[in-house]
């Protein structure tokens, strides 16, 4: 389990790895396991307290019609992220899979 944060040594080894998958990265109804948030230390904080942990799963469940944000559903619950903070939530590579079909928004009779 690695945390990034920006403040930390580990940012260095980290910052050689950015070409990899990013939460940004996932389409609708695709999940994937967290690698690391290679993110300022406060804002890390932030994300761990909404549940983005290393070694969790996320789930990409929706966007907005621009496409920014996007909404990921994480320990039951559903957040929002602007895209240029899912850039940098990195997941494993190969670790992406489709748990579902994206939700229709059809109306009610």
């Amino acid at each position: 389990m690695q945390l990034g944060f920006n403040k930390s040594k580990r940012a260095a080894d980290l910052a050689t790895r950015t070409g990899g998958d990013s939460l940004f990265d996932l389409r609708c109804g695709q999940a994937a396991i967290l690698e690391y948030l290679d993110v300022p230390e406060d804002l890390g904080r932030r994300l761990m307290e909404l549940g983005f942990f290393p070694g969790g799963d996320v789930v990409a469940a929706g966007c907005a019609p621009g496409g920014d944000p996007r909404v990921f559903r994480v320990d039951g619950s559903e957040i929002a992220l602007r895209a240029e903070t899912a850039r940098l939530l990195k997941i494993k590579p190969g670790s992406i899979r489709t748990v579902s079909a994206p939700k229709s928004n059809k109306s009610l009779p």
